[in-house]
């Protein structure tokens, strides 16, 4: 992957990352479009530039998250957390199989579509404004929905928005709650990549990080692509609250068919393998 590939990937992941489109599913197509070889420092790469991606929430939400008095915002949110870390941490190597594998984002890339078409139409009688209002229950059951996005094609966005929903949080709330709830998800998983995950490259076995300084071109990637990825994030996010007060879902989950026909194209005509 040279560093205009992995500027394209970041830009991509900005975009998608909170949007409930699948990240994972468009990286899949972007990758095989590029054709960009699925190395180990890819796969660190894809991971490792959620960072960026998390820092747009926190300087968008900047006076949420440093206002160190209100501590239930930082406690619903560990709460919220801990079935993704459990989880992650016992099925790590099942989630990583599942993750070469296309023809499984494709068919939750349109599973997914379908049920946002008809979200909207589902919860309608919303009563939970502000996180303020949201107990630790109710964050808990979010972070059980955001479980679902292990999958790859769910899209973490998707799962934990319509895990608020169910929860009677209003859209603008769900959303919000979902990035927030974002942060801790994907450093945990950032770390992880980085810190703790030995990557085979060359036959010699590595951190991550150790990976990422293995040549000048790793190390530029790494860095372009988390700033680019902070960039575009903060554009989407705002896009997307935008939108979603005006529209709501349903024409996320058109895109979400139309995306997940597309990888299925690709896989047919092997331009892509399943």
């Amino acid at each position: 992957m040279n560093i205009a590939e992995a500027i394209v990937l970041a830009v991509v992941e900005g975009i998608t990352e909170f949007l409930p489109v699948s990240s994972t599913g468009h990286m899949i197509i972007t990758s095989s479009l590029l054709g960009i070889q699925k190395d180990e420092f890819t796969k660190l790469f894809e991971v490792s530039i959620q960072f960026g991606a998390i820092l747009a929430v926190v300087i968008l939400y900047w006076k949420k998250f440093f206002a160190f008095r209100h501590w239930q915002f930082y406690a619903k949110l560990i709460v919220g957390v801990i079935p993704a870390l459990v989880l992650g941490y016992f099925f790590s190597d099942k989630i990583d199989q599942l993750l070469e594998s296309p023809t499984t984002v494709a068919i939750a890339m349109l599973a997914g579509g379908i049920i946002l078409l008809f979200i909207d139409a589902l919860f309608k009688a919303p009563s939970i404004e502000s996180d303020d209002q949201v107990s630790y229950g109710k964050a808990f059951i979010v972070g059980l929905w955001q479980t679902i996005a292990m999958v790859p094609g769910v899209s973490r966005s998707a799962a934990s928005i319509i895990g608020g929903l169910t929860q009677k949080f209003t859209r603008n709330l769900a959303a919000e709650f979902s990035f927030f709830l974002a942060v801790p998800t994907m450093f945990a998983a950032t770390a992880y990549s980085l810190l703790v995950k030995k990557w085979s490259h060359d036959g010699v076995v590595r951190k991550g990080y150790q990976l990422i300084m293995d040549t000048s071109e790793n190390t530029i990637a790494f860095v372009l692509g988390n700033l680019v990825a902070f960039g575009v994030a903060l554009l989407a996010i705002r896009f997307f609250i935008t939108y979603l007060k005006l529209h709501g879902f349903k024409v996320f989950g058109i895109y979400r068919i139309l995306a997940g026909i597309a990888l299925l194209i690709l896989l047919l005509t092997k331009v892509i393998s399943g």
